[in-house]
């Protein structure tokens, strides 16, 4: 008896359910690429379910509380995922098609051991879920944000700002690159708005990164506007000996060369500095490569500049991995906290008297931001805060804030663009002795 072919989308579904499955264990979302999925359209549909179901995880918490007046089922295999991503295409993406969403759902179901006991609960669900699909199109913006989150982001950022991350995190984020050149052709070629500097944006994502004009010849490299800001800062004469600690994947090593300092870049994860290597070949620079613990790094001799893009809660990613939301906890934020703390001390061993050292995250925490320039003057005998001026800052002096620190958000434009950037926090200190 010939073996009866799976339906149409069916393989998909399965891949983006595993995907999901596997973020909601725990894992960091990674976008399918080619190697995942060669055919382009798969791609674009699998990555669209997932991060729909990721950015509206908390309008679909309330669906499922709703939905499953018993929970969800114990030891059930993918059914969360597969639940969750015919949620997100029932309710959120109409122009998918409802019996696609209910049909694949329950044959992917069928497909896995230890769920295919619930497709009839699958099937039941969804069908609930469709007739109350327009009411839960239209659920609270509130229920986008943890609770816990709203209500610190509140009384940080004011409602109106917390408004717009809900907005930012549906919207997703656009792509940010950061030129090699003043390149006019190039950005003309990529159909690219100017931004901040060296910055530029791509509104219409709709070919990988990897086909754009100028890749293959290393004229950019992708880089949130947010991110790029640090490197700019450092402010040292060309041909300054800089340190760059966890440097992977590269983006600021590579503002640092090409600003014309000899930097060394530092990692201790082999992998991802093989992928920092990579991308420094595409790009045709050749930094000094060092695998180590950025917490006990001694160098043979001190540097006039330091980087340290700390490992950091990275809350202010959220429109790009919107998993963190409902990640971080407090004390998950304090071991953190503690680690930034071990790698600020030895970054400020390795500064030489008169040097500058930056300090930044990707976080919205004022814990892994502010507070953490408090800890390091009080605790570094020696460091002083180097204050940042607005007018270093073209296009977003609202970023830089009274005290001399630069703390932007997804609710901040960049430059003229109509859409945000990432949450990042900068400080610059200098060494007096």
């Amino acid at each position: 008896m010939a073996h009866k072919p799976d339906p149409a989308g069916l393989k998909l579904r399965l891949i983006a359910a595993r995907r999901l499955k596997a973020v909601l264990g725990g894992e960091h979302f990674s976008p399918f690429n080619a190697a995942d999925l060669p055919d382009g359209r798969d791609r674009a549909l699998a990555n669209r379910l997932i991060t729909t179901a990721l950015r509206r995880h908390g309008q679909i918490d309330a669906m499922l509380a709703e939905l499953l007046e018993k929970g969800l089922p114990p030891r059930s295999g993918s059914f969360e995922a597969i639940l969750r991503l015919s949620l997100a295409q029932l309710v959120f993406l109409p122009d998918l098609g409802a019996h696609s969403a209910l049909f694949l759902a329950v044959e992917a179901v069928k497909r896995d051991n230890k769920a295919r006991h619930l497709s009839g609960l699958m099937n039941a669900v969804l069908r609930r879920a469709q007739a109350n699909s327009a009411r839960y199109g239209l659920m609270d913006e509130a229920l986008l944000l943890p609770e816990a989150v709203r209500q610190r982001w509140t009384e940080i950022y004011g409602s109106a700002a917390v408004s717009r991350f809900a907005e930012a995190l549906i919207a997703g984020a656009p792509l940010d690159l950061t030129l090699r050149d003043d390149d006019q052709d190039l950005i003309e070629a990529l159909a690219a708005e100017p931004l901040l500097a060296d910055s530029v944006r791509l509104e219409n994502r709709d070919r990988p990164v990897e086909a754009l004009p100028g890749y293959d010849a290393g004229r950019f490299w992708v880089q949130d506007a947010a991110s790029a800001i640090p490197a700019r800062l450092l402010g040292l004469e060309p041909g300054s000996n800089v340190l760059d600690l966890c440097a992977a994947p590269g983006g600021k090593t590579a503002q640092l060369l090409k600003a014309g300092y000899k930097v060394t870049a530092l990692d201790n994860d082999r992998a991802r500095l093989d992928r920092l290597r990579a991308n420094m070949e595409r790009l045709g620079y050749a930094p000094h490569m060092v695998e180590a613990d950025a917490g006990n790094y001694a160098p043979s001799s001190t540097f006039k500049g330091v980087l340290l893009d700390a490992p950091c809660s990275a809350t202010g990613t959220f429109r790009r991995h919107p998993e963190v939301l409902w990640r971080r906890s407090a004390s998950d934020i304090a071991s953190r906290v503690r680690l930034q703390q071990g790698l600020l001390t030895n970054a400020f061993r390795c500064l030489e008297p008169g040097g500058t050292l930056l300090y930044c995250t990707c976080s919205l925490e004022p814990e892994e931001g502010e507070s953490q320039v408090d800890w390091a003057l009080n605790a570094l005998p020696g460091l002083e805060l180097f204050p940042i001026r607005p007018q270093e800052l073209p296009g977003l002096p609202q970023a830089v804030t009274s005290g001399g620190l630069v703390r932007t958000h997804p609710g901040m434009t960049p430059g003229s663009g109509n859409a945000g950037m990432d949450g990042f926090f900068v400080a610059r200190f200098s060494r007096t002795g």
